[in-house]
């Protein structure tokens, strides 16, 4: 039995409830657990050897039912209330949370499974995305998945709090099962992808540590300063009509700012672009503001912005067309010459706004 504090302590109403939701709780952990695992038991095939792994789990769940809960004065500092409701995490131990967590682990892509659960006629599951990947036929024992179901894994899942995978990168808040994922997507302690442009890069990592790999593996221009005046140059622009310069990366403030530069269509015009990225979050990118300007014989183009985040990949900010963008014969005009070459000159200045 799970003992409880005195009502003295409580109140006989208090007490009643708490009674009432921790034996509740206990119940419904332990029946779904053991639905989890007869599901499996059950099914064609379901056998070799699973009796003794059935017992000794929902055994080790009624062990933790029976735990004290409530002994401390620590544990009488929160409502006993709101503890019945926070799920499975607060009543399982660590080694019983790892057994459940492995149960949610799908064999193939080995991240966590979330609804739709599919499970074989042996009761082996996999996530929706790699039933497809593994063409309808189980990764453990080759027999057809179908499209069963398996609600008692997915009934479990419902009652689990997790911390975000980002843990280890300083996110410490936890969520319900199934809202994780969504969180995880947009968690700002997430790693940041290079934001090299010139191919696809598939490294990712802190700010620091993206720097680093810049300056090393892809040999990028580094400037420290808040003002630039670059030079971009091509021997043959009416040849080129997608092209991609050197990134190039200034250290203003503190921080880090990537400057592109490309060549592609906006429709059937051939243009030139220039455009700033920051390199983090968009809620300091907003700190931020840029201008960038051309010219030559005389006239001037100018633009003005506001750096976008890398969490934005650079062809995301190209094909949005937020930065400075220059028809192809305005550019070869501001080349000076006979206009078959570019030559075209960008100044900018990068300012921390008040």
């Amino acid at each position: 039995m799970v003992k409880l504090p005195s009502c003295s302590k409580l109140g006989p109403v208090l007490h009643l409830c708490v009674a009432a939701a921790v034996r509740d709780l206990t119940t419904s952990v332990c029946s779904l657990l053991a639905l989890t695992f007869s599901a499996r038991l059950m099914a064609p095939g379901g056998g070799g050897g699973g009796d003794g792994i059935c017992k000794e789990v929902i055994e080790s769940r009624l062990a933790a039912a029976d735990y004290d809960m409530a002994t401390s004065s620590a544990d009488l500092r929160g409502s006993p209330l709101r503890k019945a409701a926070t799920g499975l995490c607060g009543y399982l131990g660590s080694s019983s949370m790892n057994e459940v967590h492995e149960l949610l682990e799908c064999p193939v892509c080995v991240n966590l499974m979330y609804p739709p659960i599919y499970q074989c006629p042996n009761g082996h599951t996999v996530c929706s995305n790699c039933k497809t990947r593994v063409h309808n036929c189980c990764p453990t024992c080759r027999n057809e998945l179908g499209n069963i179901r398996c609600l008692a894994l997915e009934k479990v899942a419902e009652s689990l709090e997790l911390p975000c995978k980002y843990q280890i990168l300083g996110c410490h808040d936890i969520f319900p099962y199934y809202s994780k994922l969504k969180h995880e997507k947009n968690c700002r302690y997430r790693p940041y992808s290079c934001p090299y442009a010139g191919a696809e890069c598939s490294v990712t990592g802190d700010i620091p540590f993206l720097v680093t790999h810049l300056k090393n593996d892809h040999k990028v221009d580094m400037h420290d300063g808040c003002t630039f005046n670059h030079r971009y140059v091509k021997s043959n622009p009416h040849e080129v009509e997608n092209a991609t310069w050197m990134l190039t990366v200034f250290n203003c403030f503190g921080r880090q700012f990537c400057l592109h530069f490309e060549a592609f269509h906006i429709g059937m015009a051939p243009v030139y672009m220039a455009f700033l990225r920051f390199m983090g979050d968009e809620d300091e990118a907003r700190q931020f503001s840029y201008s960038l300007e051309v010219g030559g014989s005389g006239r001037k183009f100018m633009w003005q912005g506001v750096p976008r985040s890398i969490r934005d990949s650079h062809r995301k900010v190209r094909d949005s067309q937020d930065g400075l963008i220059i028809q192809r014969n305005l550019a070869l005009f501001f080349s000076g010459g006979d206009r078959q070459e570019l030559k075209l000159k960008v100044a900018g200045r990068i300012w921390k706004e008040q």
